[in-house]
């Protein structure tokens, strides 16, 4: 490509060609080229547009409609020829249709600017960006739903602080993630709502004098309005922003969630298994089987919390309308896209290949004097006694059990009325684990049936 012919997509005002370092700054088209089918879908919109509101004659419009979708398939054939010189996308399908339908292509662009056809292209991108998110966490979200249906009984520890607190069920643990990745899943819906306005039309960044139909190529590309100032068509980028911090939660719970995979899979924990698809060996050391995928996710969150925060700095102090920092937009929300849906699709398929080991799970349940709970609730129910007051025999309780080096059931009646006079044997019926996560029946609570419940309300909201 000459600087002739790059020259000739500004107009006239320039004389000399841009030297390469000026080239290689300004040049897009290394990374916007992925928003090739969204440019074109605008500009099919944007032609049928001008056709129907006289501006461009029918022919015209059918052509270039046509000879876009020529553009199309060559890029998806992987045919097209990008050029830098061109600097990015909307240039180069232009430059491109105009080799195919001849004059008419350079009809295209009335009543329109870059402004308003990139914040449209990228728009269409986000919103198909966050339609595959969703699609990714409904995944997701039925493989939770599995591990927590198979396991819906199943006793394991709960954790506060990493320390052993009160026995809750597996069922219980995983629907936790399940409730987390459906705020996620509404997060993404609520922002796909609030972007569905189309910047088309706004052109450079005050509207433009030509009879246009906005509310026509607003339809055609699926919005459910125009965006209805100029100005803020072309200076917003809120739907990435929203996007990236929509994703940045939910890497925050892939990494929560990946956290736990790596300390359930250890040697210590035996928690889970994780299968041969998400481990790795050790180069040197025979035995090992490293949670590697769950790992890499965990580390997912860097880059999206990073994407997040380098757009907000890049928009921060910008005036309106458009500034040329916004080309910056982009590729941190390409990576931080990328990521999310790889970290989101290696999630997916370590929940529902991995195996949770039932017998381990049960018998950490009941270690580190997990029922203390249920007996000082106990003390309150059938002696009456003030919650401080339980909370005091219990932990005296739970001093001798240390000192005996047994858990509190092992503890005899003749232990227990030592402490306090009025204990009876009923004591130990809500002193096993079974027991404790089988009275927990408040709605939301870890009883198998309050899991039950929830795991049907899901199944029922998914289809």
């Amino acid at each position: 490509m000459t600087d002739k012919t790059a020259n000739s997509m500004w107009g006239g005002r320039f004389a000399g060609g841009p030297d390469a370092i000026m080239e290689a700054i300004n040049a897009s088209i290394g990374f916007d080229k992925r928003m090739a089918a969204q440019d074109i879908e605008g500009s099919r919109a944007h032609a049928a547009m001008l056709a129907a509101t006289g501006i461009l004659s029918d022919k015209d419009g059918e052509a270039i409609r046509e000879g876009l979708l020529t553009v199309l398939s060559e890029i998806e054939t992987g045919k097209f020829p990008f050029s830098a010189a061109l600097e990015d996308i909307h240039m180069n399908v232009e430059a491109r249709l105009k080799e195919i339908v001849g004059e008419a292509a350079g009809r295209l662009h009335t009543a329109r600017s870059r402004n308003d056809q990139v914040a449209t292209d990228f728009k269409l991108w986000v919103r198909d960006q966050m339609d595959a998110v969703d699609g990714a966490l409904e995944a997701l979200l039925r493989a939770l739903l599995q591990q927590a249906e198979a396991g819906a009984d199943w006793v394991m520890p709960g954790f506060t602080h990493l320390q052993v607190a009160q026995p809750v069920t597996w069922g219980h643990h995983m629907m936790a993630y399940v409730e987390m990745f459906g705020r996620d899943r509404s997060r993404f819906a609520d922002a796909r709502a609030r972007m569905n306005e189309s910047p088309l039309g706004a052109a450079a960044l005050a509207g433009t004098s030509f009879p246009i139909d906005r509310h026509m190529t607003a339809k055609a590309l699926g919005f459910d309005r125009p965006a209805a100032n100029s100005l803020d068509a072309v200076a917003d980028r809120d739907f990435a922003l929203e996007f990236l911090s929509a994703a940045t939660i939910t890497g925050m719970h892939l990494s929560r969630l990946a956290e736990e995979l790596v300390i359930w899979s250890s040697a210590q924990f035996r928690f889970v298994a994780l299968s041969d698809r998400f481990s790795t060996g050790s180069s040197i050391m025979p035995q090992k089987r490293n949670p590697d995928a769950a790992e890499l996710i965990r580390a997912k969150i860097g880059r999206i919390m990073g994407a997040m925060v380098g757009l907000f700095t890049v928009m921060k102090g910008l005036p309106l309308a458009y500034s040329k920092d916004m080309q910056e937009d982009k590729e941190q929300v390409f990576d931080a896209a990328d990521n999310l849906m790889l970290a989101l699709a290696a999630m997916e398929g370590m929940v529902r290949d991995m195996t949770a080991n039932r017998a381990a799970l049960a018998a950490a349940a009941g270690s580190g004097f997990s029922t203390a709970t249920d007996l000082a609730d106990w003390l309150v129910r059938a002696l009456g006694l003030p919650f401080r007051e339980a909370h005091h025999v219990t932990g005296s309780l739970v001093a001798m059990a240390e000192e005996k080096d047994c858990d509190l059931p092992d503890l005899t009646l003749e232990d227990m009325q030592s402490v306090h006079s009025a204990i009876t044997a009923s004591v130990f019926d809500v002193l096993g684990v079974e027991n404790s996560v089988n009275s927990r029946t408040s709605y939301g609570g870890t009883a198998p049936d309050q899991v039950r419940l929830q795991i049907a309300r899901w199944k029922e909201d998914l289809g």
